[in-house]
């Protein structure tokens, strides 16, 4: 099957957009500066952020699919609630994998990491905590906040390991809260053509916050747009 063709509308490297087709998709997703926390989403035209299933390849599609592959590969880390880790069966992957809970619970998917490449971002009062230390290691154990995992230092802490070019995949609450906290630089979003009704959670999820955004890029394939937002941008 062939590659979804991708039309640029919005080049965030400046020009008309319109007709070109993205053929570097690094390029187009390049950050604008170092460091730099996106945010990965995707959802249907009436806003669910998943279908049947519960989970997001129930809505997404090949062009998502190759967006959310081209952010992966160039960011130095994946962040995930430990909740969305779970309901998407996250595996080990090359690259640090950075998974925020407040329980410290290593999700059962990801027991089988190799050392190093799993951070758990968690808080002192995490009721797993000894054993996700002696499961992970205590150096990949970061303990930010006492009750609640603090956002902030956990961009700063990453930052402080070399990880600049940081790519969040939610889901919706871990996305609601850094929002709060004022730690996203870029929110990329796709919405596929489809209508799915239902009560399913949309990308964002918990009490009110309003953020203001800034469109930076907009590809669109057969339906299909995929933005970039910047984020705090008025």
């Amino acid at each position: 099957m062939a590659e979804p063709r991708m039309r640029v509308l919005v080049d965030p490297r400046g020009g008309g957009g319109g007709q070109d087709v993205v053929t570097d998709l690094a390029a187009f997703y390049a950050p604008v500066s170092l460091p730099w926390l996106r945010v990965n989403m995707v959802s249907t035209v009436d806003g669910a952020a998943t279908g049947a299933t519960g989970k997001s390849d129930s809505v997404n599609n090949d062009a998502d699919k190759l967006a959310f592959d081209a952010l992966r590969v160039q960011a130095d880390a994946v962040i995930v609630g430990a909740g969305t880790a779970r309901i998407e069966g996250y595996h080990t992957m090359e690259k640090p994998l950075v998974v925020v809970s407040r329980s410290g619970r290593v999700p059962e998917t990801l027991r089988g990491s190799t050392r190093g490449n799993l951070l758990m971002a968690t808080c002192a009062a995490a009721a797993d905590l000894p054993a996700t230390r002696e499961l992970v290691g205590e150096e990949n154990v970061l303990l930010l906040g006492s009750h609640r995992v603090d956002l902030t230092a956990l961009r700063a802490r990453l930052v402080e390991r070399g990880l600049r070019n940081l790519l969040c995949e939610g889901g919706p609450h871990l996305l609601r809260d850094l929002l709060t906290a004022g730690v996203v630089d870029e929110l990329d979003a796709t919405v596929v053509p489809k209508l799915v009704g239902g009560l399913g959670p949309r990308i964002t999820d918990g009490p009110l916050v309003e953020v203001p955004l800034r469109l930076h890029g907009l590809l669109e394939s057969d339906g299909t747009l995929l933005a970039r937002w910047l984020v705090g941008v008025r």
